[in-house]
């Protein structure tokens, strides 16, 4: 079947369709992957913060802490908004199949784990020893994946930057805690 100079307009526009479906599709599965990995990061962390209840109610607040120690608060905010980079960072390398990509795949999977552990080590366990020793080891995971990402993806390494400031910081905290305890 010929088709006529009248119908190529609306054959030009249906491929728009089918093209803009694709693309649509397409960036709908880049925000599931983005939305799937947030979600995980939250779930991890709510998961340790289950873990640390007991201990942030009973032994935590018996411990000697730094003045510049940050109220309450500020932890849950400050930790949403790093799960959030988080996620977003992994989000963006998930599809790919390089092996630089897959191994960055496992240094996510690595610091995850060890962010999980530190409110074990820390908390659960009680032990700040424990816990300087997990955060020294979570540091350099994070910076080792914002080393590889700054190769495979900028923005997964520059999404990680407010983690690691807080990581510093952290460090400081724990020996604190660690030393004066």
């Amino acid at each position: 079947m010929k088709i006529s100079e009248n119908n190529s307009f609306l054959c030009k526009t249906w491929h728009d369709v089918e093209v803009f479906y694709r693309e649509s599709e397409s960036d709908m599965k880049k925000a599931l992957r983005i939305v799937v990995a947030v979600v995980i990061c939250f779930a991890v962390g709510g998961v340790a913060r289950w873990v640390q209840a007991d201990a942030l109610a009973n032994w935590y607040p018996l411990l000697d802490k730094p003045s510049i120690m940050p109220p309450n608060r500020a932890f849950p905010v400050a930790w949403a908004i790093i799960y959030v980079c988080m996620g977003v960072s992994v989000g963006l390398i998930l599809p790919a199949r390089s092996k630089r990509r897959r191994a960055l795949k496992k240094i996510f999977g690595i610091q995850l784990a060890l962010n999980f552990l530190w409110s074990v080590s820390f908390f659960y366990m009680e032990s700040p020893f424990l816990g300087m020793v997990n955060i020294i080891a979570l540091a350099y995971v994070v910076m080792l994946y914002m080393e590889k990402a700054y190769k495979v993806n900028r923005a997964s390494m520059w999404l990680f930057v407010p983690y690691a400031l807080w990581l510093i910081f952290a460090i400081y905290l724990n020996g604190y805690v660690y030393y004066a305890n």
